[in-house]
């Protein structure tokens, strides 16, 4: 006669896993699907403010810091207008900081206008 205790199956011990395992997953691909993935802007800019709407930048966003250094997609500088003309887009969000003086993005307006730029879009936040 054989009094020892029966070993639990391996088996039960697998299945037990498998819903956690499950779980695991599924967190995953909801932090994966709800995550923002766009890139952080390639200057350091405080977008200014305005009652209307928030805008967020898209990826043909031209960004203008305070001092007045261009940014458009992977080119800075004065690089940056000739690589946006190259692009020719007809609407152009701009992303510029708020210490900028109007003065000068408003005499930036007439080289967009002769790169191809229709439709000039100001991003800002709510305040």
């Amino acid at each position: 006669m054989n009094f020892a205790t029966p070993r639990p199956r391996r088996a039960a011990q697998d299945r037990a896993i498998v819903p956690m395992i499950n779980v695991v997953f599924l967190l995953l691909i909801f932090f994966l699907m709800t995550a923002s993935l766009t890139p952080p802007p390639p200057l350091e800019i405080t977008p200014p403010t305005a009652q209307a709407d928030p805008t967020d930048p898209q990826p043909g966003t031209l960004y203008i810091a305070a001092d007045g250094t261009f940014a458009f997609g992977s080119t800075t500088g004065p690089a940056a207008l000739d690589a946006l003309a190259a692009s020719r887009p007809e609407t152009l969000p701009v992303l510029a900081d708020a210490g900028l003086p109007a003065a000068d993005l408003a005499r930036l307006l007439p080289q967009l206008a002769a790169a191809g730029v229709t439709d000039i879009r100001l991003v800002t936040v709510q305040p």
